[in-house]
């Protein structure tokens, strides 16, 4: 038996559990059983040994043998959606290539950091259909969407022997463009599914607005990491081109509301490409955007220095460190709150913008 830390999980209920969101593999269980008239109380016990890590039916020794069996012929060996097809280590950083049922590829990475605590990056979907000029996944395209099953999946998988203290939508793909990914908070933070605490999940997108909208009002205490890099619309439809279809104004309106009436911090990414965004101009403007917010003080600038990746061309460049800390040291003398992202697994292709889920040797 895995024995998997509790850190994010929120306490656990009795009782009934809550709906589960329709399409889900636990709701598919779930069916089945009430069908079956099997009593309630075994599917708890189900999703708690799934939680603790058991993988395939006949390892849940607290159903009876005839249920194990029962379960495992109708829907297969396990309920997990995803099996592992590669694993590369670096110094405080995995990373797991994953397979759906389907075929279809995404990469998952936990960081270690040295105070103890740990961060899972999930992908949303697999491939990316926006096109982001400095991110690897975009040049896969949109494979397609993942299931809330195969979101959640990355987390609970039992190969990682442990949870992770904080969650990031980081990963691959656009998790606002994903029609499952609201299914997938709803089990994620649901008491008695995944119970873990919307504080300990951040979802970082270039900013679809409508569903912006919707995440604020629907999970208020889930943090917020918008991608900006560039502060000017034109500049910024090159590097990001949902742009044109949403702005980087409409999006910072939202959370311009959001941080006025929830009175919480929200990110802003800003990814630093030598020659590119880097000068006094982008500087400027960018610390001007954040001044004209309600509260100002509320927004942080998380500065990431570009990442090359072993699928992109070498168009943008990594600035120097020096660079780096004096963009991050002038934001701050201009009251904007700021700090360089650190980041792990660039060695890997593990770091922002380089997830590609390439089975490669």
């Amino acid at each position: 038996m895995n024995h998997r830390n509790s850190n994010i999980r929120n306490q656990e209920g009795s009782g009934m559990l809550p709906n589960l969101p329709p399409g889900s593999i636990l709701l598919k269980i779930r069916d089945y059983l009430e069908e079956s008239n099997i009593p309630t109380f075994r599917f708890q016990q189900l999703v708690n040994s799934l939680q603790h890590g058991h993988e395939r039916f006949e390892e849940i020794k607290e159903l009876p043998k005839p249920l194990r069996e029962q379960l495992s012929e109708y829907f297969g060996q396990t309920p997990l959606p995803l099996k592992i097809v590669k694993e590369q280590s670096a110094e405080q950083v995995r990373k797991i290539l994953f397979e759906t049922r389907s075929g279809a590829q995404i990469e998952t990475v936990m960081s270690q950091y040295r105070a103890g605590w740990t961060s899972m990056c999930v992908s949303s979907q697999s491939g990316c259909g926006l096109g982001c000029s400095f991110c690897a996944t975009g040049t896969i395209g949109l494979v397609r969407n993942l299931t809330e099953d195969e979101i959640c999946g990355q987390i609970f998988h039992p190969h990682w022997q442990t949870l992770p203290d904080s969650i990031a939508f980081m990963g691959m793909g656009e998790a606002l463009m994903n029609p499952h990914f609201f299914n997938s908070l709803q089990i994620l933070t649901t008491t008695g599914y995944g119970g873990i605490s919307s504080r300990r999940i951040t979802v970082s997108t270039v900013g679809v607005a409508p569903k912006l909208e919707q995440l604020v009002k629907e999970y208020p205490q889930v943090n917020i990491t918008l991608s900006v890099h560039s502060p000017f619309p034109e500049q910024r439809a090159e590097i990001i081109p949902l742009e044109k279809r949403y702005s980087l104004t409409e999006n910072l309106s939202i959370l311009d509301r959001y941080t006025y009436t929830v009175r919480r911090k929200v990110y802003l990414a800003y990814l630093l490409i030598k020659g590119v965004n880097d000068t006094n101009e982008h500087l400027n403007a960018l610390v001007k955007l954040i001044k004209s917010c309600s509260r100002p003080e509320l927004f942080h600038v998380s500065v990431i220095p570009y990442n090359e990746s072993f699928k992109m061309d070498s168009f943008y460049q990594a600035p120097a460190m020096d660079d780096v800390l004096i963009f991050v040291s002038q934001l701050k003398q201009h009251s904007i709150h700021a700090t360089r992202r650190q980041q792990f697994g660039a060695s890997i292709d593990a770091a922002c913008g380089q997830l590609y889920a390439s089975n490669l040797s």
